[in-house]
């Protein structure tokens, strides 16, 4: 019989020294999943605890700060969110990886895993927590962590299926003293709405859509309330979501797989998302290992997979993980979707930016990126929209592309563009 968890009090007694050994790799869900009474704990202790590498996802906390670099290293898989603070200073040491790809790097080691901290409740079924709000990685984490600690937090929604920690599987638990993250959506400003309406027209009633977070996915969402019977099958959803469900827009009906469930790997949004989520039969936990596998991705009818970018060149090369310099986006999950896009039956891969960096002053249609990332390669781009319209590159040539992403370029710079056409191969 497997031994049941320690149990301590609130989090802020915890004594972490009694858990972690020298050289461990600490880490945690992403996003809404951080339990931040432990990882507050964690960084209150840090002077009495051995010295640690800290490996993280997208953060959206102020948990981590550039002077706690005095004990921790930093490892990470993107610059997003409040992560960013770390990649500033040039403090995160990043880990380019697809999301798909991440639970299986765990497992064998090739990323390391020591001591997961976890945010989690009760489960109807017996023996069973939930982790209610992140599954993505967890399963992993959880089956190759030496040290399991939970603390039990109640406002968590009851989900299942991959949000499943079996009871014998968590060495500690706490009570929870901390408050929780909780997301609202941004307001979309005007040119995210231009950029979605066109999105939003190229969409077929029935597709399957898979969205990220920020203001043009909420933009997109809205631009679509006129539609009927879409699915919903992404790494992350936000409060939007229950927008599209509520007024019929969202049925899940014709998917091919999964038939009447919402599929995702986090909820990343505000309290009216998690009691939407809770003990909803409708909404289904997956890890990466499922939200971003091409075989199962390819078995989804008209998945039509809408990710955003830094820059485009015209070629179609996407820079989706620096600006300036600085390390801001993340691999993430976009060419995994981008690419089971093409292998879903009527699929379509969408790239949608503005035109232009905030302050207007650089154009995010280039001629090259030569010394900047791709993330999505030029054979995998499919169709890229601005709010000046959409260049659909499917088929197309070197001079099509190029003269087909220039006509949506802003303006100010589709003069300095055609001088590049030339050299865009």
């Amino acid at each position: 019989m497997a031994a049941m968890p320690s149990r301590s009090g609130a989090s802020g007694t915890l004594d972490l020294s009694r858990h972690v050994r020298a050289g461990d790799v600490v880490t945690w869900p992403q996003g809404t999943g951080e339990p931040m009474g432990l990882t507050r704990r964690l960084v209150e202790q840090r002077h009495t605890l051995p010295p640690l590498e800290l490996f993280v996802g997208m953060m959206t906390s102020q948990t981590l700060k550039p002077e706690h670099a005095d004990r921790f290293r930093f490892r990470g898989l993107n610059g997003a969110g409040t992560t960013r603070t770390l990649t500033t200073a040039n403090l995160l040491d990043i880990v380019p990886a697809y999301v798909s790809a991440v639970p299986a790097l765990i497992r064998s080691r090739a990323i390391r895993v020591d001591v997961v901290l976890l945010r989690a409740r009760p489960h109807p079924k017996p023996g069973f927590f939930t982790v209610g709000v992140m599954a993505d990685f967890v399963p992993a984490m959880v089956q190759a962590a030496r040290c399991v600690i939970a603390e039990i937090d109640e406002r968590l929604p009851v989900t299942s299926q991959d949000a499943l920690v079996a009871e014998a599987d968590i060495d500690v638990l706490t009570d929870c003293d901390a408050d929780e993250i909780l997301l609202p959506d941004p307001e979309p400003d005007e040119t995210d709405k231009r950029v979605a309406a066109h999105v939003a027209a190229l969409i077929p009633d029935g597709a399957t859509i898979q969205v990220g977070i920020g203001g043009l996915p909420v933009a997109v969402c809205r631009a679509l309330e006129n539609h009927r019977d879409l699915g919903v099958h992404s790494g992350v959803v936000s409060d939007v979501i229950v927008d599209l469900v509520e007024k019929g827009v969202v049925t899940n009906a014709r998917k091919g797989i999964d038939a009447g469930r919402i599929v995702t790997g986090g909820l990343f949004g505000s309290r009216r998302l998690m009691d939407f989520a809770d003990g909803n039969d409708a909404l289904e936990m997956r890890s990466s290992e499922y939200t971003h596998s091409q075989q199962v991705l390819a078995r989804v009818q008209n998945l039509y997979a809408i990710n955003s970018g830094v820059e485009v060149d015209l070629t179609g090369n996407v820079n989706s993980e620096v600006a300036g310099g600085r390390y801001l986006g993340a691999i993430g999950g976009q060419p995994d979707f981008v690419r089971s896009a093409f292998a879903s039956p009527g699929g379509r891969a969408i790239i949608a930016l503005p035109s232009t960096t905030p302050d207007g002053r650089h154009s995010r249609i280039v001629a090259s990126l030569e010394g900047r990332p791709v993330t999505t390669t030029r054979a995998d781009t499919d169709i890229v929209i601005t709010e000046h319209g959409v260049a659909d590159l499917r088929g197309r040539s070197f001079s099509e592309r190029a003269e087909r992403l220039r006509a949506i370029a802003h303006p100010v710079f589709r003069d300095d563009l055609v001088r590049s056409i030339s050299k865009a191969a």
